[in-house]
C-alpha cells in the first residue's frame, strides 16, 4: 500500500471534528440556561396540576361514598340486613 491509500484510509476511519464535537455534548450543553428554567418550571407545574387534579378526584369518591352512606342509612331494609343478629349487646 503507498502512503495516499494510508492517509485515505486513516481519514475515513477518524470521524470528523464537528461529530466528535456533538457526541461530546449534552442536551444540557445546547440548550440555553434560560429554556432549561422554563422547562423545569413547566414540569413543576404539570407536577403541581397532576397532584391538584388527583386532590379533586379523591375528594369527590369520599363525597359520592358519604353520601351513599347516608342514603343507606336511611334504608330500613338495609339496617335489618347489615345489622348486628345479637340485640342483647345494645341494652
Amino acid at each position: 500500500m503507498g502512503k495516499k491509500q494510508k492517509q485515505a484510509r486513516n481519514n475515513q476511519a477518524k470521524p470528523s471534528s464537528k461529530a466528535e464535537e456533538g457526541m461530546g455534548l449534552s442536551l444540557k450543553d445546547l440548550l440555553g440556561a434560560e429554556v432549561i428554567g422554563k422547562l423545569k418550571a413547566q414540569a413543576d407545574d404539570m407536577k403541581q396540576a397532576e397532584a391538584a387534579r388527583k386532590e379533586e378526584a379523591r375528594k369527590q369518591e369520599e363525597e359520592k361514598k358519604k353520601q351513599e352512606r347516608k342514603l343507606l342509612e336511611n334504608d330500613f331494609a338495609y339496617l335489618l340486613e347489615n345489622s348486628d343478629p345479637r340485640w342483647s349487646k345494645h341494652k
